[in-house]
């Protein structure tokens, strides 16, 4: 694995935190004592106010002709100046927080104004999604799940080893973590009935998932080639794609999830950039059969993320650990999602969302859904205290996290979480 550069903030941040000067994620926020959403970073316990900074010209030999990019309530018109402006700013912000560095260090009035504690920063929504897409590229999810439902023999769909599978889901309903989860209804059906019902999921379900925002997109009719899609990506996201799944098995014959998957998708607050994962980049899963020519890449975009599930039920003080699993584990990596997502000419936009679908590992306990870890409810999950889960409850509360371990740092992303509250009568 490369190394970092050895940096130093003089802010301190302890070897747990997510957010060293090493990462340097990008975010929006905003405070009780101005509502105003705008552009940020994250520095160990502290929220960096990038509008601060860019008021004070501190981005200006970088940005010359872009006023306020950081004062706007998303970081649209930001990510679509592509990786070389991203890059600028990133390392700026890095040498403005590093320990021999006075500009910030020694102003304590800037410092006051533009460092603001984590605890009373207000994560918003940090882009504005146009479109949301959502991938099937865990060859390990795949493979349980056809199982459950078609048998071994006939546990992969015969296109699935050649392309990675998609479907577009709802811009609408993607949400920040932290939002409450109205448990949704819909029409299913029982394989003892004759015919379907209409009432509150019983079957609902996380999906342990990461997601990717497009920075700069494409024009319609130019498909991006694999090779140049590395440069479309503005950064990476946690993602749960919650799914009731007994809506989803009544509907999803001939054309897919719809209802089962529209009421809710949450992410994180903080994108982190490539070159912040750079260091942990990991060798891809072999393909066999090799992927046709425009899905050949000569580069990877694996990466060894650690990803962590938690539960926390309503009788329960702390969030118990029910999976962990890692990005690595991808069968299509990101770059050959969005060349195939562009093959045929599909416009990608700046703020368009893509997200991995559930990521699971080669045992139980690296299985990236409750569909998966209780196998269909038959064999539940055994909580502190005695409880038993099968699906999500009422009530209950869901964390997803994620890093990357360095040599005494972490580059993370945060969390996202999530809890259940009972459907609207």
């Amino acid at each position: 694995m490369t190394k970092n550069k050895v940096l130093k903030s003089f802010i301190p941040v302890s070897k747990e935190s997510h957010f060293p000067v090493q990462n340097i994620p990008f975010g929006i926020f905003k405070t009780e004592a101005n509502e105003k959403p705008r552009a940020c970073s994250a520095i160990g316990d502290f929220v960096l106010d990038l509008s601060v900074l860019e008021m004070n010209g501190v981005f200006s030999k970088f940005l010359p002709d872009k006023k306020n990019i950081f004062s706007e309530m998303y970081l649209n018109r930001f990510m679509s100046l592509g990786k070389d402006a991203r890059n600028n700013v990133r390392r700026e912000i890095q040498s403005l927080l590093s320990e021999d560095n006075p500009f910030l260090r020694d102003n304590e009035s800037l410092r006051n104004e533009c460092l603001i504690p984590s605890v009373n920063a207000i994560m918003c929504m940090p882009a504005d999604i146009g479109d949301y897409t959502d991938f099937y590229s865990s060859k390990e999810h795949a493979t349980n799940v056809g199982i459950m439902f078609r048998g071994k023999e006939n546990a992969l769909m015969p296109n699935w080893l050649h392309l990675p599978v998609a479907y577009h889901g709802r811009a609408s309903s993607v949400v920040l973590s932290g939002h409450e989860i109205v448990r949704p209804k819909g029409q299913t059906k029982d394989d003892d009935a004759e015919l379907p019902s209409f009432g509150p999921t019983k079957l609902l379900d996380f999906e342990l998932e990461t997601g990717f925002f497009i920075g700069q997109g494409n024009n319609l009719g130019e498909p991006v080639s694999i090779d140049s899609a590395e440069d479309h990506i503005f950064g990476m996201v946690l993602v749960n794609d919650w799914s009731a799944r007994d809506i989803q098995k009544w509907e999803y014959v001939p054309l897919g999830p719809f209802l089962a998957k529209n009421f809710a998708t949450s992410i994180s607050p903080w994108i982190v950039t490539p070159e912040a994962l750079e260091p942990f980049k990991s060798e891809k899963v072999k393909q066999v059969p090799e992927p046709l020519p425009y899905l050949q890449s000569r580069n990877h975009m694996s990466y060894d993320i650690k990803l962590e599930v938690s539960l926390r039920t309503e009788k329960m003080k702390e969030f118990t650990v029910i999976s962990k699993s890692n990005f690595r584990y991808l069968y299509w990596d990101m770059c050959q999602q969005l060349a195939h997502h562009t093959v045929t000419g599909c416009n990608l936009r700046t703020g368009d969302l893509l997200a991995s679908g559930t990521i699971s590992g080669p045992d139980r306990d690296s299985y990236g859904s409750l569909l998966e870890l209780t196998w269909r409810g038959s064999n539940p999950l055994k909580l502190p205290g005695g409880e038993e889960r099968k699906f999500l409850l009422d009530g209950d509360e869901l964390k997803i996290t994620g890093w990357c371990e360095g040599d005494g740092y972490r580059i993370g992303f945060g969390e996202v979480t999530g809890k259940i509250l009972p459907s609207i009568k």
